[in-house]
């Protein structure tokens, strides 16, 4: 687990940017309070921070301070372990658009951009970080219907995201 601590640590650092990608627009209207709560990783791009993990959710939950703890959490099947790893995220703007800067080290932080939203059931998304080489699907279930990814494989081609090189994660029946 403190390997993987130490990997995300320093993905953040190298990648502490706050900008949003070209061509992407961060969702507005969005409600925190909706986001709220877990969202299982449906499918990203790979970084060496989630290499190897299966299962991978993050829950979010409000701070004491107005802003999000954010706990990421995955199976390292490999090792038999849950690897965990939680930060902070703060909005960069205001609290109706999705863009929000996420901690996991210190004072460095990185874009949390929510380019898509099912704003009528919060059931799924589509985020990014500070350029195309990070992206996520997330869904509050470990399977969407195949006409919901697809519409998003094709919204994140549309912005400019090379979708064939996404990793479909696995949600097996491991517990912890």
């Amino acid at each position: 687990m403190f390997r993987f601590l130490m990997v995300l640590s320093t993905v953040w650092l190298v990648c502490g940017c706050t900008s949003v990608p070209e061509g992407v627009k961060p969702v507005q209207g969005f409600e925190a309070d909706r986001y709220l709560g877990t969202w299982y990783e449906i499918a990203r791009f790979d970084h060496s921070f989630e290499r190897g993990l299966s299962q991978i959710t993050a829950n979010y939950s409000m701070r004491d301070d107005g802003g999000i703890r954010v706990l990421n959490r995955g199976y390292n099947a490999e090792e038999g372990e849950w690897n965990e790893a939680e930060g902070k995220a703060y909005f960069v703007e205001d609290e109706q658009t999705g863009h929000l800067k996420v901690s996991f080290f210190g004072p460095f932080y990185a874009s949390y951009v929510v380019a898509e939203l099912d704003k009528e059931n919060y059931r799924y998304s589509l985020v990014t970080g500070p350029d195309k080489t990070y992206l996520w699907i997330l869904a509050r279930t470990p399977k969407l219907p195949q006409e919901v990814l697809d519409s998003l494989l094709s919204n994140a081609k549309a912005l400019g995201f090379d979708t064939s090189k996404l990793i479909w994660v696995e949600h097996g029946d491991s517990s912890g």
